[in-house]
């Protein structure tokens, strides 16, 4: 089990977690001065959760947020995060150990562990889905995860069909070695993508299994998928785990926030995002989460800090944007705290590094060109030969629709026509927003990266590295990469951190991307909503929350 958390903060969080849980589950004192009992738990109901439409739920190719959100439900991985204080915690391998130099890692699994069609869970399942991940005719953008794997270069290059460093020792124990030292890889085996799949149920149709995927979570798809209208998972008799409160979950796909939260207004949701503006008025009328993750009635708006920076992407290789200077310019134009107070009502701070606060590791000022600077912008505008924006091309601001982040690209704008650049706005659906970065059809675009394990790592090497799947920026240094392999090779934390900060120097440096702000929770739940746990990671805990008057 990994220490390498923020021991004072989880501190913290636990206590105000422990004092939510005790506000809403412990005994209340009556007049005689006898503890009366608390009120129990009711079992069963149907929880409503706003997303907007995933482009995957199938483990193969989970990849952002919304899908995630679906995809942690069906299945288990090896390990989990605690959902407050971050914690390596153990899911579907009971305990787990490494060598010396952590090029071998030992995971234990439950016995006895089924699938959602009743199959038994066992180390093979975790083999065939990592290969699964891996065939490159399977097309899977997250394969990176398991780039440290042994064999994992072969099967990319097609010169081998298993992973040679993933070995079934017998059904319950998941042998994994790594081509180099990787003293972080526990946290790797915590990401949902990582999670088991049964061979049989996916070879027999492929297509249908994207559309209904069996896990070996706590919850199991009732139907498939119904695209741009929801996603129902109904709980699973036979989960190995504890046996969550409430019957199912029906994920509700809503692209406009503004309409969703009518519909939360309506009664007919019990989670969505807050729109633009409204912020404070919910809180005025909801309640705020006191720790800013743990919701309960009257207690209802989480504003917890997020393990997650949302930025401006650059598209490096674009002739109009590859010079340092443009981009320099580009990011000291613009005002972030004006966003921050305009579309955020001030629950978010500027960004100056792209390795947010509550992971360890993390520097502000490790961008050197964050700073809100209108005079330095026009000077590096001009020393890359556009005084005053003379002669620069017009250049188009991409954003996912159904948020607000048209309102962030608009202020962005406004700063860039303060120093000459005349910019457009352009919005995409979501997954097809995804296909037009991958496809390097764009210029500046904004995304959001929520850490998918808390280290260092999970920020640097997938947005960063060469040939990542995640690097939109397209971005290539060969020194970089070597020290992002020397980092995860280094089993000292201390040297393992430093050599990370260093790597996110060098890239803020080339103004590769521009942060812009630190993300915090603006979600609001129903007032039947009990225990309910937003975590920093931005997932929902479903196996504890439970509903108020839901039926048995």
């Amino acid at each position: 089990m990994s220490e390498r958390i923020r021991k004072g903060f989880a501190i913290i969080l636990v206590l105000a977690l422990g004092a939510a849980m005790l506000a809403v589950g412990g005994c209340a004192t009556a007049e005689d001065g006898e503890e009366e009992p608390a009120s129990e738990i009711t079992m069963g109901g149907t929880f409503n959760f706003r997303i907007n439409e995933p482009a995957f739920i199938d483990p193969v190719n989970l990849q952002e947020s919304e899908g995630t959100q679906v995809g942690q439900v069906l299945f288990d991985s090896l390990v989990a995060f605690d959902p407050i204080t971050s914690e390596v915690i153990p899911a579907a391998a009971e305990r787990w150990e490494a060598n010396e130099d952590a090029t071998v890692w030992t995971f234990y699994l439950v016995e006895g562990a089924k699938f959602h069609d009743g199959s038994d869970v066992t180390a093979e399942d975790f083999k065939y889905a990592w290969e699964r991940i891996c065939t490159p005719a399977n097309e899977s953008e997250i394969s990176y995860h398991l780039a440290a794997v042994q064999g994992y270069d072969e099967i990319q290059d097609e010169s081998a069909t298993e992973l040679s460093g993933v070995r079934a020792v017998d059904d319950y124990t998941l042998e994994v070695t790594l081509n180099y030292g990787f003293a972080d890889f526990e946290y790797v085996a915590g990401h949902p993508a990582l999670a088991p799949v049964p061979q049989a149920a996916v070879e027999a149709d492929p297509d249908a299994f994207s559309e209904m995927p069996i896990g070996n979570g706590p919850f199991m798809m009732s139907e498939p998928w119904a695209h741009d209208q929801y996603i129902k998972v109904e709980k699973f008799a036979d989960y190995y785990g504890a046996e969550p409160n409430i019957a199912a979950i029906e994920f509700k796909i809503i692209g406009d926030v503004d309409s969703a939260f009518l519909e939360f207004q309506a009664g007919n949701l019990d989670f969505t995002d807050i729109p633009t503006g409204q912020i404070q008025t919910a809180v005025d009328t909801y309640g705020e989460s006191p720790d800013g993750y743990t919701v309960n009635p009257g207690e209802q708006v989480s504003l917890g800090a997020e393990q997650a920076i949302y930025y401006l992407l650059i598209n490096n290789e674009d002739p109009a944007l590859s010079d340092p200077k443009v981009r320099q310019a580009l990011s000291l134009a613009i005002d972030r705290q004006d966003i921050c107070d305009k579309v955020y009502e001030g629950t978010r701070v500027p960004a100056s590094s792209i390795v947010p606060p509550g992971i360890v590791g993390h520097e502000e000022g490790a961008f050197q060109y964050s700073e809100y600077d209108v005079e330095a912008a026009k000077e590096a505008l001009a020393e890359a030969g556009f005084p005053d924006g003379e002669g620069f091309p017009t250049i188009t601001l991409e954003y996912n629709t159904g948020s607000n982040h048209q309102d962030v690209l608009a202020l962005v704008q406004e700063d860039l026509a303060a120093i000459g650049i005349t910019a457009e706005l352009l919005g995409s659906e979501w997954a097809q927003y995804l296909d037009k970065l991958a496809a390097k059809d764009y210029q500046v675009g904004r995304l959001g990266w929520i850490a998918d394990y808390p280290i260092m790592d999970n920020f640097l090497y997938p947005l960063f590295k060469s040939g990542s799947s995640d690097n939109f920026s397209f971005y290539a240094n060969n020194e970089v990469d070597e020290m992002l392999d020397e980092a995860r090779k280094t089993t000292d934390a201390d040297e393992r951190i430093a050599l990370y900060q260093e790597v996110e120097k060098m890239v803020g440096d080339n103004a590769t991307v521009i942060p812009m702000n630190y993300y915090r929770h603006t979600r609001v739940v129903s007032d039947r909503v009990n225990e309910g746990i937003y975590s920093p990671n931005g997932l929902f805990t479903f196996e504890s929350v439970w509903l108020s008057g839901a039926a048995e």
